[in-house]
C-alpha cells in the first residue's frame, strides 16, 4: 500500500520499503484537458505535454547532471528517461524515470523531480495529474504525490531523494514555477537542495 503524501511531508525510503533500496522508478500521469463543444461539436480533450525531469546536485548546490526529455539517459547510465509523451493520452504513467541509487556518482546528494508543461498551459486547467515512486524491485508503489494544486503556473518542483549516508529520503515538495523547461525553474529549486 503506497503512502499518500502531502506538500512538505517525507519518507525515509529504506524504512518504508523495509530494505535498502537500489532502485527506484518515478511515474507521472496526466490527461489532456477537458474541452467544451458547442452542441456536442468540438468536444474532446487538449493536449498538454508535461515533461518528467530529474536533475542531479552535488553538495555545493551545483548541477551535475539532468535527465529531461532532451537527454533520456545521465551521463554514467544510472538514470534513464522512457521518453516524451506529448499528450497524456492513456492510462497510467504517462513518463517514466528510473533512478538506480546505488550506481548514482558519490558527489550527487539530492535528486529533485520536477514536471513543466512545454505546451505552455497553466496547472489551474490540468485536472488529473500525479507523481508516484516506486521501488523497483516487486513494483511496490512507495510514495503517491497528487498534483491537486490550483494555479497561473505551468512548472512544479515535485519532490526531492536526498542521501542520507546508505539511506535516501523522499521529500514531497509541490512548489509551483513558472517556465516550459526545468532551466527556467533552476532559481526556484535552491531553495529545496
Amino acid at each position: 500500500m503506497a503512502l499518500s503524501l502531502k506538500k512538505g511531508e517525507q519518507i525515509s525510503l529504506a524504512k518504508t520499503s523495509g530494505t535498502t533500496l537500489t532502485a527506484v522508478r518515478m511515474g507521472v500521469g496526466w490527461e489532456g484537458i477537458k474541452k467544451k463543444g458547442l452542441l456536442g461539436f468540438g468536444a474532446g480533450r487538449e493536449a498538454v505535454d508535461l515533461d518528467a525531469n530529474a536533475l542531479m546536485f552535488d553538495a555545493s548546490g551545483t548541477l551535475v547532471d539532468q535527465v529531461w526529455f532532451r537527454q533520456l539517459q545521465s551521463k554514467d547510465g544510472s538514470v534513464r528517461h522512457s521518453g516524451d509523451n506529448r499528450t497524456g493520452d492513456g492510462a497510467g504513467d504517462d513518463e517514466t524515470i528510473t533512478i538506480h541509487l546505488n550506481r548514482l556518482p558519490q558527489n550527487v546528494v539530492t535528486v529533485i523531480l520536477s514536471v513543466n508543461n512545454y505546451s505552455g498551459q497553466s496547472f489551474n486547467r490540468i485536472e488529473t495529474a500525479y507523481c508516484r515512486l516506486i521501488n523497483e524491485q516487486g513494483e511496490k508503489e512507495l510514495a503517491r504525490y497528487e498534483l491537486a494544486g490550483q494555479g497561473d503556473h505551468n512548472g512544479l518542483i515535485m519532490a526531492s531523494l536526498k542521501r542520507e549516508g546508505t539511506d535516501w529520503t523522499f521529500k514531497a515538495i509541490g512548489a509551483p514555477a513558472s517556465g516550459r523547461t526545468y532551466h527556467d525553474n533552476l532559481p526556484d529549486m535552491r531553495a529545496h537542495l
